[in-house]
């Protein structure tokens, strides 16, 4: 359970950090300016379609979260046994960071209007996911091959169904991607485009931050940093 509300402490974080970069809490009738510069011109539908993700990303969140308590908790049986962690997970984390980077940057060329720099972010993005997605494929296969089969023990379920839980919705992302990077070649409205970018950036992020937790709990370092927080709170 504390697992569960550390989780979603760190959800409600992240979107009180979101929710203060949206213009949400201005005061348009104390800005100065043209209204049209104010309300945007697209109305309110860059606001509503980041908080559209946003809300489906919490809801993303709790799942994972609840993947997590329930890991915590078939680990504390006495049939439980840890497999090791593939090398080749360090570098897929490597290669997803590298990916969050590249859309970031693609999210800024946007708002710039660097089209160049945008299609070439998104490109490499979309590249460095792929590479992510098939380093998941050897790090099964490796576990596989040493005989860690999905139903020889606990741990390895929890191993097959977390980290391909991750990549499917790494997979869905790439579908979404790789729109927005056709219409980038295409002559899509700098507007819309913008928004496309800026919402691939954000689910990329936030399944750089779960896979990040993903890995601290497949490595068992977040079983040390909890037992941590108990021992200061006790």
């Amino acid at each position: 359970m504390s697992v569960i509300l550390v989780f979603l402490l760190v959800i409600v974080g992240f979107a009180g950090w979101w929710l203060s970069h949206q213009r949400l809490m201005a005061k348009p009738w104390l800005e100065q300016g043209v209204i049209g510069d104010i309300i945007g011109p697209e109305g309110s539908t860059l606001p509503t379609a980041k908080i559209g993700l946003g809300v489906f990303l919490a809801v993303v969140g709790c799942l994972f979260a609840l993947f997590t308590s329930a890991y915590f908790m078939r680990m504390a049986l006495s049939d439980w046994q840890a497999l090791p962690l593939p090398r080749v997970l360090w570098f897929n984390t490597s290669v997803l960071v590298l990916s969050s980077i590249a859309l970031h940057c693609a999210s800024v060329a946007a708002r710039r209007g660097q089209i160049d720099t945008v299609r070439l972010g998104l490109a490499t993005a979309g590249l460095t996911a792929l590479v992510f997605l098939i380093g998941q494929l050897v790090a099964w296969r490796e576990l596989t091959a040493d005989g860690y089969l999905l139903t020889a023990n606990p741990a390895n379920s929890f191993f097959y169904l977390i980290t391909g839980m991750h990549g499917l919705h790494i997979l869905g992302g790439l579908v979404a991607l790789s729109r927005t990077t056709a219409g980038a070649w295409n002559g899509t409205p700098p507007e819309r485009l913008r928004l496309s970018v800026e919402l691939c950036a954000m689910y990329w992020h936030f399944l750089l931050f779960v896979w990040l937790a993903i890995f601290a709990l497949l490595a068992g370092w977040a079983a040390t940093f909890i037992e941590i927080c108990r021992q200061l709170l006790t």
